[in-house]
């Protein structure tokens, strides 16, 4: 009895840690990382990188199969490309830590180091950002683990080649400019950046280094935009001779089959609006494991890359993704939605937004025509979709409206939750009946701007 007695104390008060250190972590900007979940409207939220963003099928597999035995069996992965795994509850947080260790997954300590997800297998790459990474965690030790750094520091370690990591924005970015040299910039994407060193691995993880004790000095939640110009040239003072960044080429696409350039194949597959089922991901997964799959490397734009796949092999795996509720496809109209996790899942939002979407999509599918991005945020934070965009924000009186911005802007048009349906066909008519020849959504929502588009939701 005596020892019942203390294995409920020790279950009880590993519940209360990790309640204390979620509640830590409740405000906009925590990561919720597997040692410290964050609390959710269907649960604990558990958001996890494995090393080099790399998994076999069999850890995949039993990643889902632990999120349906100790969650609610939904799993994400983010615009960023990390795994997200929803509904654990705090008597189970333990339990699925442990299944990730017996799988032999690996979660680096400190925040994600995002890496491009074909390294070491593009013929193209410049140089292994895997390399890059390892030099970093072990030359830098617990510095990017310090507890004074912000929980949502951002670092990009992108080795180019055919699927770069230029449209992520960092704190730090480590960018192959050759074999030799790398390029270290703060506070931006691929083109927008600000250029601080450049040098040999040795001299960009010294510079690495060097930003993040900035940062730990500065304090907790301090992030790169908030060093002070004038302290990161004292630090940097060779900074103003670096040549600005130049234009990245375009990636390939996450969805669809890519050949690289020695002929090997490679599966892009996307989750529908960021989500799916330990169920449906399970059995893709199996079925791609019996047709010659190898691994999975989890890729930005919510998906991943299947390895090692006959390329005779491919449309029954595009055919399973799409009755699993995936996407196999380069082109898919959903891909241009971006949609958080909604209510039910999210106790800060105010509308359900999958359902929504797939009732948009269904009512104008004349928006999607690649020109912009459609952003369903279930409140004001707008977790899913960090840039401007023709955003729908959940509020307690119905929607805000933003025709080019973030779900925290200031609305261009509030719409009653009645109305919804009706204004969302009255805006894709108003497109369509004011579009030019040849003329992008996105233009036309340009030119019609904020009165134009506020007329017409009002007509009717």
């Amino acid at each position: 009895m005596g020892n019942e007695t203390a294995k409920a104390t020790d279950r009880r008060d590993a519940a209360n840690g990790h309640d204390r250190a979620a509640a830590k972590r409740r405000a906009r900007g925590a990561c919720p990382a597997l040692a410290a979940p964050m609390p959710t409207g269907d649960g604990l939220l558990v958001r996890l990188r494995p090393a080099g963003g790399a998994l076999t099928l069999r850890q995949l597999t039993a990643l889902a199969r632990s999120a349906a035995a100790h969650g609610n069996g939904i799993l994400e992965i983010t615009a960023r490309g990390n795994l997200q795994i929803r509904g654990l509850r705090a008597g189970t947080v333990g339990q699925f830590a442990a299944d990730v260790d017996a799988a032999g997954i690996t979660v680096p300590d400190g925040p994600a180091i995002e890496i491009s997800p074909l390294h070491g297998i593009d013929p193209e790459e410049v140089s292994d950002p895997a390399a890059m990474e390892l030099a970093l965690r072990g030359k830098l030790q617990q510095l990017p683990a310090s507890p004074r750094l912000a929980p949502k520091l951002s670092i990009v370690i992108d080795g180019g080649g055919a699927f770069g990591l230029a449209g992520l924005s960092a704190d730090i970015r480590v960018i192959a400019l050759s074999q030799a040299q790398w390029l270290v910039a703060i506070n931006g994407d691929g083109e927008t950046a600000t250029p601080v060193a450049v040098g040999p691995a040795e001299a960009a993880v010294s510079a690495v280094g060097e930003i993040l004790s900035l940062l730990a000095m500065l304090g907790q939640g301090s992030r790169a935009r908030d060093i002070d110009p004038a302290l990161l040239r004292t630090h940097f003072p060779a900074m103003a001779a670096i040549r600005p960044i130049q234009p990245c080429p375009a990636r390939i696409p996450l969805s669809g089959l890519h050949r690289l350039a020695d002929g090997k194949a490679v599966l892009g597959v996307r989750l529908q609006f960021g989500q799916t089922r330990a169920s449906d991901l399970t059995a893709l997964l199996d079925l791609a494991d019996a047709t010659g799959a190898t691994a999975i490397r989890l890729a930005p734009g919510r998906g991943f890359f299947f390895l090692g796949l006959p390329a005779e092999r491919v449309p029954a795996i595009e055919t399973a993704a799409a009755r699993y509720g995936f996407s196999a496809q380069a082109g898919e109209k959903d891909e241009h939605i971006a949609a958080c996790a909604g209510a039910g899942a999210c106790a800060s939002a105010f509308y359900e937004t999958r359902p929504m979407a797939r009732r948009i999509l269904a009512a104008a599918p004349g928006l999607f025509d690649g020109s912009l991005t459609l952003h369903l945020s279930g409140c004001a934070k707008g977790c899913a979709h960090a840039r401007p965009a023709l955003t729908l924000t959940g509020t307690a009186e119905g929607y805000d409206l933003i025709v080019n911005g973030l779900a925290m802007d200031r609305p261009d048009e509030r719409i009653a939750g009645g109305r919804i349906d009706f204004a969302i066909e009255r805006l894709a008519r108003s497109i369509e009946d004011n579009r030019g020849a040849g003329e992008s959504t996105a233009a036309c929502l340009t030119r019609l701007g904020a009165t134009g588009v506020a007329k017409a939701l009002r007509q009717g």
